[in-house]
């Protein structure tokens, strides 16, 4: 199959922000994602979240893991650095770059099978260690690659294509960003694009590890069970010498609604997802606070969004460990290896 590419020249009419750039110079590849998948949408919010910032697309590095939310990098950002991991060991990848190279503004895309299985280790100490950095996460509750299983973040008593019923407890990622200690927290829906590109906006411009869990349902795994209609029963019944997919196109799922209220939306499948978003005088500001109230609507069947907690005074892992103001990538002969006199001094005051 083949995709049409993408223009490189554009209408000489378009906005540019204040670095020269137009919003279509921070796109990237056409998507193969299934269409109206959110994770688009998610990567769309990027997009303006960057422009409207003025950000220099150099100086973005981005990376991922497995998994389709894995993929969408390649949708945004093409003129930005780019590093494509294996599975779950993304946020080890970008703490080294980090290291390395602090003056990039890092980008972690993840999703909730690379960062709640494979990956959790790897979250966990991420944020524990605060590395500055973007860490998104599309959430779907599915492994959309292998056929839509459950993954680790899907609800007990959710129900799999298949008809399966989960009947183990979900990872919560945002309560353990909280417990871990990173310092921006914050849960978006990918419909939902008025809430979602401030919150990438704040996580950009935060001074610690940012994390934001990102619901994006997948639309092509959410077929009830019994139906005559869906992919399972079609094969169970026909007696077919190849195995073919085919994907119904669907219209992307969005919503729009004001500070404190809960907002119902109906998926592609029938199920609903009840959403509440923060109300204004709500103190993002208290860690515990913000703990308590996830987990008190989260039991009420409520999924809270918006910016859930941030430590306006936050520091990260490069003030943790008193690096160099200069990335370490730019250091020479004469500041790593400084001759034998230092050494005996870095010695001796290691000595008991």
């Amino acid at each position: 199959m083949t995709y049409l590419a993408k223009p490189r020249l554009h209408h000489p009419s378009l906005t540019v922000n204040k670095v020269g750039y137009t919003r279509r110079d921070y796109e990237g590849k056409n998507s193969t994602l299934c269409a109206g998948c959110g994770h688009d949408s998610i990567s769309a919010a990027i997009i303006q979240a960057c422009w409207e910032l003025d950000i220099e697309p150099h100086r973005v590095a981005k990376l991922s893991g497995i998994g389709c939310s894995s993929k969408t990098p390649d949708y945004f950002l093409g003129a930005s650095h780019g590093f494509n991991t294996v599975h779950g060991r993304m946020p080890s990848v970008l703490t080294g770059a980090n290291l390395a190279n602090r003056s990039l503004l890092y980008l972690g895309i993840s999703g909730d099978g690379d960062s709640a299985s494979i990956g959790l280790g790897q979250f966990a100490h991420a944020m524990r260690r605060a590395v500055r950095m973007v860490y998104i996460v599309e959430d779907n509750g599915v492994y959309g690659l292998t056929k839509g299983q459950f993954s680790a973040t899907a609800d007990r008593g959710s129900r799999s294509k298949k008809g399966a019923i989960n009947s183990d407890n979900p990872v919560d990622m945002i309560g353990m960003a909280l417990q871990l200690g990173a310092s921006y927290v914050a849960r978006g829906f990918s419909g939902d694009k008025a809430q979602l590109v401030p919150l990438i906006k704040g996580a950009i411009g935060h001074g610690g590890a940012a994390f934001i869990d990102v619901i994006s349902p997948c639309i092509a795994f959410n077929n009830h069970a019994g139906s005559t209609k869906c992919y399972d029963y079609v094969r169970e019944h026909n007696e077919a010498m190849n195995r073919l997919d085919f994907i119904t196109p669907r219209s992307e799922i969005t919503t729009d609604y004001a500070p404190g209220e809960v907002v119902e939306v109906v998926q592609h499948d029938g199920r609903t997802l009840r959403l509440r978003k923060l109300h204004d005088g709500y103190d993002p500001t208290d860690r515990l606070a913000a703990m308590n109230h996830v987990q008190t609507h989260q039991a009420r069947g409520e999924v809270v969004t918006g910016l859930l907690y941030v430590d306006p005074d936050a520091s990260d892992l490069h003030a943790a460990l008193n690096t160099s103001a200069r990335p370490l990538n730019t250091l020479g002969n004469q500041e790593l290896c400084p001759g034998a006199a230092e050494l005996a001094t870095l010695n001796a005051a290691l000595r008991c």
